[in-house]
């Protein structure tokens, strides 16, 4: 996008956005869990599903494509950046609303509020995705999991926007959840909103479950360290991280990113490591794998950005 364009396109977004909420040249480190990224040509933050629509709307219009984002956290944005409109789902689009045993949300709640909502409620079910370092639209679309639970365990229905810019309803049944996957994500559907169905708990008990599984987290997962959380797939009848372990490359450093020493199937950012460093990491982990043990690893992060 060129500066002429990039300047003709936020003063067009500012009216229907706030300006605090329409971001120029913003530095994709700072939205994502594993601080790296170059700069999005614009950010924009909606408020509502007309915002959204709106920007899209622009968007097409002016001929410039954009990205769909939540928290970030299991994304890797390349070190040029991205010449897109990025559109933000967070915290101006996290609503929260519980009528008996049903919750609906917006995709821009973070799954560790949604949990302690939730369980606020007396609601169980949910336990899982306490520590999930993301939001719920993201965790949706590709079904995310953790300890024996996943998203479509509690999904009952998803509002969506498809990609002529309509909302859509779709039913659990319709979702086509897969490990990872889903069809919002293979019909580029925007998730809105997300009903869920919840089995009455015993707040003392859901809290001490939720608890028990923040520890496994603590003691497995480098928490301490920024990371796209888990890098890759896992591989039928494997495990990913002790395939990488027993490839010898615990602790693989190249640049600042770094095989972690915690969990081999996550790579963290030691310090001011490039989108470089780490694509340059998962190649040779993949190639290392694929040599040793003849299994092909396949991400799982989603990889941007202008190469």
């Amino acid at each position: 996008m060129s500066s002429i364009n990039k300047i003709k396109l936020y003063n067009e977004l500012i009216k229907i956005i706030p300006k605090d909420a329409v971001l120029l040249d913003e530095p994709m480190k700072n939205h994502t869990s594993i601080k790296i990224g170059g700069l999005a040509d614009i950010m924009v933050m909606p408020g509502s599903v007309e915002d959204i629509q709106s920007v899209i709307e622009i968007c097409k219009k002016s001929d410039v494509p954009y990205f769909i984002m939540g928290n970030g956290s299991n994304l890797l944005v390349r070190d040029k950046g991205m010449r897109c409109v990025v559109i933000k789902l967070g915290d101006r689009f996290a609503n929260v609303t519980t009528d008996g045993n049903i919750v609906i949300a917006q995709a821009g709640v973070l799954l560790s509020v949604l949990s302690e909502k939730i369980a606020m409620e007396g609601l169980k079910g949910f336990e899982f995705a306490n520590g999930i370092p993301g939001t719920l639209g993201g965790a949706v679309t590709m079904n995310a999991g953790a300890y024996g639970g996943e998203m479509k365990d509690i999904v009952k229905g998803v509002k969506v926007l498809d990609v002529w810019g309509k909302t859509k309803s779709l039913l659990s049944e319709e979702l086509e959840f897969g490990y990872r996957t889903s069809v919002i994500q293979a019909r580029s559907y925007i998730v809105l909103e997300v009903e869920m169905e919840f089995e009455k708990g015993n707040y003392e008990e859901i809290a001490a479950i939720t608890k028990e599984l923040a520890e496994k987290r603590t003691a497995k997962q480098p928490l301490d360290l920024p990371s796209c959380g888990s890098v890759f797939k896992r591989p039928p009848g494997h495990f990913a991280g002790k395939l990488i372990e027993d490839s010898g490359l615990k602790g693989k450093r190249i640049g600042g990113a770094q095989v972690s020493e915690l969990h081999c199937g996550f790579i963290v950012n030691i310090g001011n490591a490039t989108a470089g460093d780490v694509l340059d990491l998962v190649k040779l982990v993949q190639e290392t794998v694929k040599c040793k043990f003849g299994i092909q690893l396949e991400t799982e992060v989603k990889i941007i950005g202008e190469e």
